[in-house]
């Protein structure tokens, strides 16, 4: 029981938000101990409200899972959890992101626009084509601006338009992955998209997070424009994963299952850190 309620808050999918670190990366201040306990408290309510997310996923879908080959074997699915317990998990995990509202305030509204949105998500938009994978794409980008709201620094356009156009790539290739893999068979949606479709997604995507992120670099960052031949590696790779490889169907286990993606990731940050810290006072 322990145990399927500690699948049922997907823990390696917290990998995620680690979007929320990107403004105390950019800003420099990952030397001021009380900017990096603010971001990371910020990442901590976001691990609760996308656990509240997927529990309330997996409750509204037990019956859809049950069919399919992989979710079927999901704690509720499979009848590990009940739904009850469930319920009461994601209540506990609701008052942990109510505590976010005496500490960082202008952190919950946005943990509340994120929940709010995947509740929708889950109960219609996810069949809704393309609005699918924009809202996929926004969870990303709220994750970014509840950062920055909890060092109380603005999210550039810049880093909007990038974090944006990686999160579109991410998802539609999620999306080509499942086509190629279930058909339509695996989501609803599905029925009205083709690979060919999605990897044109994935294309513009792709093409447009490169290009924005060199621009930011060269505009706002050109100490950082080492990083641009890092960050064009780490897409190359991840397309050479998704299309040689099979994976992709899920971004996180692709990307933690890769140790050239993680050392890439690792040297990015590394690099992006010594360059920046304490630029911004």
């Amino acid at each position: 029981m322990a145990y399927g309620l500690w699948r049922l808050l997907r823990p390696s999918q917290w990998i995620k938000n680690g979007f929320v670190l990107a403004p105390l990366l950019f800003t420099g201040l990952f030397d001021d101990p009380q900017a990096v306990f603010r971001a990371f408290f910020a990442m901590f309510l976001f691990c609760a409200a996308s656990s509240t997310v997927y529990i309330v996923n997996d409750i509204c879908d037990a019956e859809k899972d049950r069919l399919h080959p992989k979710k079927k074997l999901r704690p509720i699915a499979c009848g590990t959890v009940r739904p009850g317990a469930a319920l009461w998990l994601a209540s506990f995990l609701v008052l942990v992101q109510a505590a976010g509202f005496f500490y960082l305030r202008e952190v919950f509204w946005v943990i509340v626009a994120y929940v709010s949105l995947n509740v929708l998500y889950t109960v219609k938009l996810k069949t809704i084509p393309v609005v699918d994978i924009f809202v996929v794409a926004t969870s990303f980008v709220l994750r970014v601006f509840a950062g920055g709201r909890a060092l109380d620094v603005p999210v550039s356009a810049w880093m909007f338009v990038t974090t944006l156009s990686l999160a579109l790539f991410l998802a539609s290739i999620k999306r080509r992955q499942e086509l190629s893999l279930m058909g339509s068979e695996g989501r609803t949606v599905l029925k009205n998209y083709s690979v060919d479709l999605v990897n044109r997604y994935a294309q513009i995507s792709a093409t447009g997070a490169l290009v924005f992120y060199s621009l930011f670099v060269m505009s706002a960052r050109p100490e950082l424009v080492v990083t641009i031949p890092v960050v064009l590696f780490g897409i190359f790779r991840y397309w050479y994963i998704v299309d040689s490889l099979g994976r992709g169907e899920s971004p996180t286990e692709a990307f933690l299952g890769d140790g050239q993606l993680l050392a890439t990731v690792a040297l990015w940050v590394l690099i992006c850190g010594y360059l920046l810290v304490g630029t911004v006072r």
